[in-house]
């Protein structure tokens, strides 16, 4: 049974503000991490903090402050990848800021992005790191501005929401992959997407609510255009969701004429998929047809031969939109910046001559 009698009550600010010989004022401020503290008072308080033992409130900051030390993020997939490591970059650049992290999963629907950035905001996050699942429905994120809630765009933007971005260069690195390709011989490549569409084609690019989807088909389009490759938009074929839809698009595929010699993956998932549909009708890699997909995930250097792709730092990307975040909880008010990460080709093995045409 326990003694109540001995029983220790939570500490509180106030404790710590006695401890470190300073106003309670000065103590919220240092332990919420807002306002303003000398350097002489901030050490004062961690010491005094560390010492007793004091753990925050949360429920209490947030109550006092408005916000909380959380940092709410919405990715499209957590199971992909390329959000698994982009959302470890947050966490690990966060930890080390004093803030904590809630992730939640929009699964590519936007009303379940809504959903969950209600969800979050209720909890009262300090900020919020999405990754937009349609450019042009955004008022969920402006709204979250407007209150106060600083917003960082991950892998995705929109010259529309005054927030900063974090991104892949996806238009100039498609031009870069289409010209490689065309160096090599090849004069029909097709672009394969899981965006979905009911004619299984790319009726228009804004048409694409994702936009380094779109930049990526942008760039895609462009470079073919360039280099007098017409129809690029017949090119581009749509609904590869799964094992069966995307072997129903390699069906299509083996069958045009003019013969394509070159696919290009809009991620890993796909480029995993048609990998597997390939190889499941014989066809050789590459000198039956070419094969470059956008992320280096683990699977792309286990294959025979290895995936040549499009290097895409997901944990970087990560890291530097917690970074962005975090510098707008400080008080920047700088004009929203979008910053534009490298993203180079890795040539390893699937890429070769275009072979003839028969």
């Amino acid at each position: 049974m326990v003694d109540m009698s001995t029983k220790k009550s939570r500490l509180t600010v106030a404790d710590v503000a006695s401890a470190a010989n300073v106003s309670k004022a000065t103590a919220a401020r240092v332990l919420g991490g807002y306002g303003l503290a000398s350097e002489t008072a901030r050490k004062a308080v961690l010491e005094a903090a560390e010492r007793l033992g004091y753990q925050p409130n949360d429920l209490a900051r947030s109550m006092s402050t408005g916000r909380s030390g959380l940092i709410g993020v919405v990715v499209g997939d957590i199971e992909n990848a390329f959000f698994s490591l982009a959302v470890r970059g947050i966490s690990d650049t966060a930890r080390a800021a004093g803030l904590n992290v809630i992730i939640s999963n929009s699964s590519e629907q936007i009303t379940e992005e809504r959903e969950m950035v209600s969800v979050l905001l209720r909890q009262r996050v300090a900020g919020l790191i999405v990754a937009p699942t349609d450019a042009r429905q955004l008022d969920h994120l402006k709204s979250a501005i407007t209150s106060g809630v600083p917003v960082v765009t991950l892998d995705r933007w929109s010259p529309d929401l005054p927030a900063d971005a974090v991104c892949g260069d996806d238009r100039a690195s498609a031009i870069s992959v289409l010209q490689h390709l065309q160096g090599a011989g090849h004069r029909h490549v097709a672009y394969v997407t899981a965006m979905t569409s009911r004619s299984g084609r790319l009726a228009a690019p804004e048409d694409v609510g994702i936009s380094a989807v779109r930049e990526r088909i942008e760039g895609f389009l462009a470079a073919s255009d360039q280099a007098g490759i017409p129809p690029p938009r017949q090119m581009v074929f749509t609904n590869a969701t799964d094992d069966a839809a995307t072997g129903r698009i390699v069906d299509k595929v083996l069958a045009e004429s003019p013969r394509i010699t070159a696919l290009l993956a809009s991620d890993s998932l796909v480029g995993a998929r048609l990998f597997r549909a390939l190889t499941n009708r014989g066809v050789r890699l590459p000198r039956d047809m070419s094969l470059v997909s956008w992320f280096d995930a683990d699977w792309t250097r286990v294959t025979s031969p290895q995936i040549s792709v499009v290097d895409q730092p997901t944990y970087l990307f990560g890291q530097r939109a917690a970074e962005r975040l975090i510098r707008r909880l400080k008080g920047d008010t700088t004009e929203p910046l979008r910053l534009l990460i490298p993203t180079p080709l890795i040539d390893r093995g699937t890429v070769g001559p275009a072979p003839r045409c028969l």
